[in-house]
């Protein structure tokens, strides 16, 4: 992520200083962006004028962020642990000039906790690009309690200046797009679970019905069971044990037993060695009897009232506004459309009504309305 970002703000014509704690991994991370960029070039996709510009623009920094010149921005993207990046960010604040903005690619952690101690807390914002950064759009842009609506704004605009899209939210477990994604994958480890229908028909009446590009078991598959798994139990333990995120033992046990998805060989579906699953038969006659049947044994309906009832709740908690939700979700997931956009087509009263009827057939709390779904527009 790290030296994808490096190479986005390059090609956008900064100077860029990489630094890592492995002795020669910044080094190295030049080397391979330099050819990285004239590959680029020999395939058309930039000039070979641009490709070298860019590629001089990278600069290994030898030790660590202390030894990093004075610069504008910084962009943190180690690992998710909140103590490494505190570690970090108060090493910075004494290095840095206090109005060099201090960004961290977290996908997870509270913005707030990790400024707390910086001095100068407001210039301190996540920065959360998808990966491959180079290729995907999005930028989410966090705001932590004390981030500085002109850190913030200026942030957007840089953002846009390196043509990514941002969208902004509070420093909100899982942020948008890691958050309102739960119930696409825990909805159908739910049904498959509990012997519905099997894992590649739900793929097939996610893909065909809804106009996702890949079915949610496909997905996680392609993704890395562990992967997914880690960020969802995140957002769980974030939220308090909220069910609504609560992780499902048919994952869980996925992970156990090392089926970890295409990397592995085998998750929910089994590989060959081209990546293709040998064993992903769906029911085309299943799907088309319970598509549109009892929202309770419907997969379509099942995810998209989930989908509906998180991106609301997000923002009826005044986390992020519905525009951003509807875009992080198309630009970040490539959700064929956004929840806002799902609730508009589908009428606030049906979702409400699936809702009811799910919370009714499975108690607990995970079913539960957003109050916005029945608050005047």
């Amino acid at each position: 992520m790290g030296a994808g970002i490096a190479q986005v703000a390059a090609q956008a014509g900064h100077d860029v200083h990489l630094v890592d704690a492995r002795e020669g991994a910044a080094r190295a991370a030049v080397e391979t962006l330099g050819a990285t960029l004239r590959r680029l070039a020999g395939k058309g996709r930039v000039s070979d004028e641009d490709a070298e510009s860019a590629a001089a623009r990278l600069h290994p920094v030898d030790g660590d962020v202390t030894a990093l010149p004075a610069v504008g921005l910084v962009v943190e993207a180690v690992v998710e642990d909140l103590e490494v990046k505190r570690e970090i960010f108060a090493a910075l604040a004494q290095t840095q000039a206090v109005d060099t903005v201090l960004a961290s690619n977290t996908s997870s952690l509270d913005l707030t906790a990790v400024a707390d101690g910086v001095p100068h807390p407001g210039r301190v914002i996540g920065l959360h690009f998808f990966n491959p950064p180079p290729l995907m759009r999005l930028v989410e842009v966090i705001r932590g309690r004390d981030s500085d609506r002109a850190v913030l704004d200026a942030a957007a605009t840089l953002m846009r200046a390196w043509g990514k899209t941002p969208v902004e939210c509070a420093s909100t477990p899982g942020f948008i797009v890691n958050r309102v994604a739960r119930p696409f994958y825990g909805e159908a480890q739910r049904m498959v679970a509990d012997g519905t229908l099997d894992a590649a028909s739900v793929d097939l009446a996610l893909r065909a019905h809804a106009g996702f590009r890949m079915g949610p078991m496909e997905l996680t598959d392609l993704i890395g069971q562990d992967v997914n798994l880690a960020v969802g139990t995140s957002v769980w333990e974030q939220t308090g044990h909220d069910p609504r995120y609560a992780p499902t033992d048919f994952q869980r046990e996925l992970v156990a037993t090392g089926r970890l998805g295409r990397k592995s060989g085998r998750g929910v579906f089994t590989y060959d060695e081209s990546g293709t699953a040998v064993d992903a038969v769906a029911d085309p006659d299943l799907v088309a009897r319970l598509v549109g049947g009892p929202v309770e044994t419907d997969p379509v309906a099942r995810t998209l009232a989930m989908l509906v009832n998180e991106g609301v709740d997000l923002v009826h908690r005044g986390e992020a506004s519905a525009e951003d939700v509807d875009t992080a979700m198309r630009l970040g997931t490539n959700y064929p459309q956004g929840p806002f956009a799902w609730r508009d087509a589908l009428g606030s009263q049906t979702v409400v009504d699936w809702l009811t009827a799910l919370d009714s057939a499975f108690p607990g709390g995970r079913y539960r309305l957003s109050p916005g779904l029945t608050e005047p527009a």
